[in-house]
């Protein structure tokens, strides 16, 4: 039996459209790859709360988070992954890679230009559906 590890991300979105992307360090699986900031959530814990904890402790920021955006379940070789994301936004404080190697706002329209973590991939493709419904003005 593979070991499931439930982790929430938050996908930080400013008025510009532009997305919070974090590139993972060298010290934590999958160095190089990105993904959107959060982890792992604590027994007892509902995914909303454990994003505003993660991102307190990974970015030193308050969130509000917002709309659930995707749930996606990923096997890795050794492990599997359970993500849950939601939307959220920066209320106070400015984001600081204090565990990831490089944060980076990204148009929602080049979020693509990155080299995404597998179990990130569905959330991104949603993150773009939604953000030309709602960012585009036709």
């Amino acid at each position: 039996m593979t070991k499931i590890v439930h982790v929430v991300g938050a996908i930080i979105h400013n008025e510009e459209g532009n997305i919070l992307c974090a590139q993972r360090s060298a010290s934590m699986t999958l160095p190089g790859y990105w993904e959107f900031p959060g982890g792992k959530i604590e027994p007892g814990e509902i995914p909303q709360t454990a994003l505003l904890r993660e991102i307190k402790e990974e970015l030193h920021c308050d969130i509000a988070v917002g709309q659930f955006v995707e749930e996606t379940v990923y096997r890795y070789d050794s492990f599997t992954v359970r993500l849950e994301t939601y939307f959220a936004e920066i209320i106070k404080g400015t984001p600081i890679a204090y565990e990831h190697s490089e944060l980076k706002w990204v148009p929602f329209k080049e979020l693509f230009s990155l080299q995404w973590a597998p179990a990130d991939i569905p959330a991104v493709e949603r993150v773009i559906q939604q953000c030309k419904k709602g960012f585009t003005s036709n």
